[in-house]
């Protein structure tokens, strides 16, 4: 009987020391993508071949960001990643030649809740032009990631 008692004292001492302090809050919460009058580029925007974009996001989370990437692919085809209401016009569908293919992993410096990201895009003066997507995935610290889609034009 002593040995039950002594191991459902020591499992008690288990579970009761693995128990999670009450006041740490789980981050639920996505981060944002927000749309500011310095946003570049928005819905149905235009890049040149031959020079560089520079692009402009606000991010905001409620605990911590983490990360972000930016990928610029070919919509030649009209599939759709847009998370946004309006519609652009697109050019006749084509195949693609030499189209732009571009995608980059940035940094958000540690703590930031809030952070205004700029990054320069060279856009090849030989590529395709026509319809493209640009994509934005935010992740914050704890790993909740949101998207924005965009449909863009290189013209």
């Amino acid at each position: 009987m002593k040995k039950i008692a002594a191991l459902f004292a020591i499992m008690l001492l288990i579970f009761t020391g693995c128990k999670k302090d009450d006041k740490e809050e789980i981050d639920t919460e996505y981060p944002e993508i927000l749309t500011t009058a310095s946003s570049f580029p928005l819905q149905c925007g235009v890049l040149t071949r031959g020079q560089t974009a520079t692009i402009k996001a606000t991010f905001s989370d409620n605990k911590e960001l983490g990360a972000y990437s930016i990928d610029i692919h070919h919509n030649f085809d009209q599939h759709n990643h847009s998370t946004e209401v309006s519609n652009c016009t697109f050019d006749a569908k084509k195949t693609p030649v030499k189209p732009f293919v571009f995608i980059q992993d940035y940094t958000i410096p540690a703590g930031s809740k809030r952070y205004e990201a700029t990054a320069q895009i060279a856009i090849p003066a030989d590529i395709d032009p026509g319809d493209y997507h640009f994509m934005i995935r935010l992740t914050d610290k704890e790993g909740w990631q949101t998207i924005k889609g965009l449909s863009i034009k290189i013209k």
